[in-house]
């Protein structure tokens, strides 16, 4: 069995730094590391630079300042402090920089090696290859300096961690993250980094299915076409029939396949703690660098480069001529790159992506075309009637229900006839018929558009930053959630979220906003939708029957007047419901107070 340590911090540290025989030099990395091939001089021979040098912080200062959730803090002495590839620090601080993500607490004790003996009947290591999952790239399993030892180790890892976790679909870049945690750590330390690097809620770390991964280097295009205009448009010139898409596709191995070590453990340093977008900044300045030499060395000429514009990178990566400290400063000194910023570029090619894959999907494909007012287009209309006998068993069961319903809208016909698929939802919060019936309560126009999964507190985590980001700028949105209790309610919210920070003619944001297509409803255990009490025509409404959303970095709210209709606090855990004047309801749930277990939002693709 593998080499695995226990005992308090420091104990770790010392035996990690006691296994090694020959001198003091690589006393950071693990027993499965072929240290005679890792390069630990002064990069390129460069001179130090000139006077006193601030002393490099320690593990315990660092997890004190995580302790006192002082993470700011800790991401800056993350990027400023340049320990050396050898340090032993790494064996304490990258596993507590993962941990801090890690939400199956109940892995902590003996978990990994129950997960073994289960996987392979036996916790010894063979000595015969292991099969590697599906979601393995194997023209990637990068092992670094591991030993054949060190090899199997992380074949081993990878084997549990897709048996552990079947989600897993696609993820080229997991095998190389666990070759390079296992240079400084044992493999129980490795998989549990892992375990928290797969599952964090709060921030991305890994993709794991090939939606994601394609939406990311996607993501990455578009940014560097904002950030890094001239080594784009100078790429394009000299080849001028260059498809950006062929060179992002292969961003990430600019990184993990070509930059040398020492570089790749410090950027490892950042991104273990701050996520995907360390590689997001590192991949621009890359660019930029390689911009920058094609300009001024013959090597990275345009007769060189430009018929595989993506390999010369990677080959340029493994001489870059900064050091990995410069590397780092320039990347974080990229201004504009904001965490929201990358979200809002992640989240709408997701979104194009999904509803490009909809629409590809089926035996039968729709003009997608719409006139101006947002109604389907006549040849749309046509293909509607045309399709009238393609009813779904599912859907005949739910005719009965339509008909008790009384409900004849073009809008739910359409649904009926499984023009749009709805029926490819997997709802966390309600059963396929419940939408059915939710469908119906739409407005006409919305039911063209197909529907597409903008947050759930089952994949993004419970918090009300994360929702403003992934959802503020989409309008409408239909929010659905499911309580401890199992009640299910919610509402569709007519105008965007992000109208709670629009401010009015004395610079004052606005309390309450929204129109009055906004409504109720609720799904269990009764059936029912509250429109706005306006609807009916009534001349005598006032201010508070007109109170449809608010919100604010500390909850949301949906109607008003007498109570709050929905309440949700900012951890989106807890909330209430009361009868409102806005919407003439009772409460939605018969206690009054809830507790959430699922919130889902939905947005509309094409609107």
């Amino acid at each position: 069995m593998p080499y695995h340590r226990s005992g308090d911090a420091s104990a770790q540290a010392d035996k990690l730094s006691g296994i090694v025989e020959e001198s003091d030099l690589y006393e950071g990395f693990a027993p499965h590391v072929e240290t005679s091939e890792i390069k630990t001089l002064d990069f390129y021979n460069q001179p130090k630079p000139s006077g006193k040098e601030p002393a490099l912080r320690s593990y315990t200062e660092i997890q004190q300042l995580l302790q006192q959730g002082k993470k700011r803090d800790v991401k800056n002495i993350l990027r400023e402090n340049s320990w050396p590839i050898n340090s032993p620090i790494r064996a304490q601080l990258w596993p507590m920089l993962c941990g801090q993500h890690l939400t199956k607490q109940q892995m902590l004790d003996g978990f990994y090696w129950e997960m073994v003996h289960q996987v392979f009947g036996t916790t010894e290591l063979s000595e015969k290859p292991i099969m590697l999952p599906a979601f393995v790239d194997a023209t990637h399993c990068l092992p670094y300096h591991l030993t054949s030892t060190g090899r199997a180790v992380a074949d081993r890892i990878v084997n549990v961690l897709g048996y552990d976790c079947p989600d897993i679909t696609y993820s080229p870049v997991l095998y190389p993250i666990t070759s390079i945690l296992l240079h400084f750590m044992s493999e129980e330390e490795a998989y549990m980094c892992l375990a928290g690097l797969v599952g964090s809620k709060e921030k991305v770390f890994i993709n794991q299915t090939k939606l994601q991964h394609e939406v990311t280097w996607k993501t990455v295009m578009q940014i560097a076409k904002k950030h890094t205009k001239s080594a784009i448009s100078y790429f394009q010139r000299i080849c001028p029939g260059l498809k950006l898409e062929r060179v992002f596709m292969d961003w990430c191995w600019w990184i993990l396949a070509g930059l040398p070590f020492q570089h790749l453990v410090r950027i490892m340093d950042c991104y273990f703690h701050e996520g995907i977008k360390v590689l997001y900044r590192v991949a621009l300045v890359v660019l930029n660098l390689f911009h920058k030499e094609c300009q001024s060395n013959n090597e990275w000429s345009p007769d060189n480069i430009k018929n595989d514009i993506g390999n010369a990178l990677i080959k340029f990566c493994k001489k870059i001529p900064v050091s990995p400290a410069k590397l780092l400063h320039a990347a974080f000194s990229i201004r504009g790159l904001s965490t929201q910023y990358i979200s809002r570029i992640f989240i709408k090619t997701e979104m194009l992506l999904k509803s490009r894959s909809v629409l590809n999907s089926g035996s039968k494909q729709l003009i997608k075309s719409r006139s101006s007012d947002n109604l389907p287009t006549s040849q749309s209309q046509v293909n509607i009637q045309m399709m009238s006998h393609t009813l779904t068993i599912r859907e005949k069961l739910h005719s009965e229900s339509c008909r008790n319903l009384g409900e004849k809208s073009p809008g739910h016909r359409a649904i009926a006839m499984g023009v749009y698929p709805i029926h490819n939802l997997k709802s966390q919060v309600c059963k396929n018929e419940d939408l059915f019936t939710l469908w119906s309560w739409l407005p006409v126009r919305i039911t063209m558009y197909q529907p597409v999964l903008l947050y759930t507190t089952e994949e993004h985590g419970c918090s009300l930053t994360t929702f403003y980001v992934r959802v503020e700028q989409h309008e409408p949105t239909l929010l659905m959630i499911k309580t401890c209790n199992n009640e299910v309610f919610g509402a569709y919210c007519s105008s965007r979220w992000f109208e709670r920070n629009v401010k009015d003619d004395k610079g004052q944001r606005q309390a309450y906003f929204g129109t009055g297509e906004t409504f109720l409803f609720s799904l269990y255990p009764e059936r029912a939708k509250y429109p706005w009490v306006g609807i009916e025509g009534d001349k005598d409404l006032g201010h508070s029957s007109e109170l449809f959303m608010a919100a604010d970095s500390k909850m949301i709210t949906i109607g008003g007047g007498e109570g709050q209709a929905i309440w949700m606090d900012e951890n989106i855990r807890f909330g209430k419901t009361d009868g409102c004047k806005t919407f003439n309801n009772p409460p939605l749930c018969p206690s009054g107070d809830f507790e959430i277990r699922v919130l889902e939002v939905y947005g509309f693709v094409g609107i």
